[in-house]
């Protein structure tokens, strides 16, 4: 019986070492290592603990614990143009000999000569006919073939690393961070949902189905008796400012507890987050670091951040500021790249 008691008392004191390891390694470890010690660090953990904790006054349940991000400036960079834009002028160039028509039609002539003013003033309607030109006419298979070569080939000009390796480390440990403790996140962006798809899970590590975006329209038909879906050069739906919300109402069916964005063009989600009742945490990326990535706000043509800037402020929500909060922008580049 003394064997048995010894041997007990044995194996609770290695289980109570091996627990005071695991509890003391955790306490050492920072799931936001990239994070400064700063206010917008403090309140992401402040929140998440608040949410996570069983019997407290905020305690979310784990089936509402929904987390919303937008994509372009909030998960990666979006200068000197929005990544996707880039890739339907890359796409334009390459079809162009097969076009001789668009060396004579703007937007399209532009684009063939480099022409980023001109461009820019072809506006909306411009810039859904390059996407409708590059974007359409093709199965959806086939267009997640040629977005994955671009990915794989095209380099950032500045940065001259691949357009899929420029996302901000400390988002990507805030998707992990907010995973551990129960949250699913989710991307709602203003980019094309087939686009975002090919790269979403490897590199965010979110699947295709929690992925909401733009969409042209699309149409079921058999090839020699082939089940396929055709992208039509047709606009579906623009997941941008009001869209934000709505689609996030149609397709996930919760209203989120988190919601991060970096523009104008997020505003309305995280209205719609903050709006909840409970506790609702809003964030917003101010781009304020010209040396590591770009300083852009009221201003800017492409992720102009002003109303919302505002707002954030009246409201009290996070804003991270990029040069003071992140002490790593992107993640560490691939050595074989």
């Amino acid at each position: 019986m003394w064997r048995l008691i010894k041997g007990s008392r044995a194996i609770v004191c290695v289980c109570t070492m091996v627990i005071s390891a695991t509890c003391s390694a955790t306490m050492q470890h920072d799931p936001l290592s990239s994070w400064n010690d700063c206010p917008a660090k403090s309140a992401i953990i402040d929140f998440v603990q608040r949410v996570t904790t069983v019997d407290a006054p905020d305690f979310v349940p784990l089936s509402e614990r929904i987390a919303v991000f937008d994509n372009d400036g909030c998960l990666w960079s979006e200068k000197p143009i929005y990544f996707q834009l880039q890739f339907a002028i890359d796409r334009i160039k390459q079809l162009a000999p097969n076009h001789p028509e668009w060396r004579h039609r703007q937007p399209f002539k532009s684009v063939l000569e480099d022409d980023q003013e001109t461009l820019a003033k072809s506006g909306m309607e411009g810039l859904l006919k390059l996407v409708m030109a590059s974007h359409a006419e093709m199965t959806t298979d086939e267009f997640a073939s040629i977005v994955k070569d671009w990915l794989n080939t095209a380099h950032h000009p500045r940065f001259q690393r691949r357009y899929h390796e420029l996302v901000f480390q400390p988002m990507l440990e805030l998707l992990v961070y907010l995973r551990a403790n129960g949250f699913k996140t989710y991307i709602t962006s203003g980019g094309g949902i087939e686009f975002l798809r090919v790269f979403a899970e490897e590199v965010y590590d979110i699947p295709p189905e929690q992925v909401i975006g733009s969409s042209i329209k699309t149409n079921f038909e058999l090839r020699n008796g082939v089940p396929v879906i055709m992208r039509l050069p047709e606009i579906n739906f623009i997941d941008d400012k009001e869209g934000k919300p709505i689609a996030i109402n149609k397709f996930i069916g919760r209203r989120p507890i988190a919601a991060f964005g970096n523009s104008d063009g997020d505003l309305q989600m995280l209205q719609w987050t903050d709006a909840r009742k409970g506790l609702s945490f809003c964030l917003l990326v101010h781009h304020t670091d010209a040396e590591r990535e770009w300083a852009y706000d009221r201003k800017s043509h492409i992720g102009r951040l002003d109303n919302a800037l505002d707002w954030a402020k009246e409201h009290h929500w996070t804003i991270v500021d990029m040069k003071q909060d992140w002490n790593a922008v992107y993640p560490q580049p691939d050595a074989g790249n």
